[in-house]
């Protein structure tokens, strides 16, 4: 069985390595020991359809912000998931023109920013979480080993 991920560029505000963002995402669901039968949708869309999913399904207006905000729960960080691995893990959605915002605020590359919140997002499905200030150190540090393992060296010193 195979780890499938599907992704689309629904948006015209920046460019997107699809190819390179799709890539990771298979990376980092191999190195968190999934295996196969598993689909994931690796969706990039504009602000006003980010405002519009963040709205329907967390409540809050606006753009996600880089899909920062805590999620409804989960397993939280590194703990083991019990149940079989359920076929469709679900949607990864990122922002780009977010995304170009957050990489001009903390001084670091846009494509790194994308990686990041790609990386973020597929560790959410994944039952990971930051509502704790403990669950979001072990998020961020387990991000950063990704990001450096996966993505690029530029995150070793980060």
């Amino acid at each position: 069985m195979t780890v499938d991920v599907f992704g689309a560029d629904e948006q015209r505000d920046g460019d997107v390595p699809l190819d390179a963002m799709v890539a990771l995402v298979r990376s980092v669901l191999g190195a968190e020991g999934v295996r196969g039968g598993a689909e994931v949708s690796l969706l990039f869309v504009d602000e006003p359809s980010m405002a519009s999913l963040n709205e329907r399904f967390l409540g809050e207006e606006g753009p996600l912000q880089g899909g920062r905000a805590p999620d409804a729960g989960g397993t939280g960080p590194g703990e083991p998931i019990e149940e079989p691995m359920p076929e469709l893990l679900g949607d990864v959605v990122v922002c780009p023109k977010v995304a170009a915002a957050n990489a001009a605020k903390e001084g670091v590359g846009y494509d790194d920013e994308l990686a990041l919140l790609v990386v973020h997002g597929t560790l959410h499905l994944l039952g990971w979480d930051h509502e704790e200030d403990e669950e979001a150190e072990a998020m961020e540090a387990r991000e950063r080993e990704l990001l450096r393992a996966h993505w690029s060296a530029s995150w070793a010193g980060r």
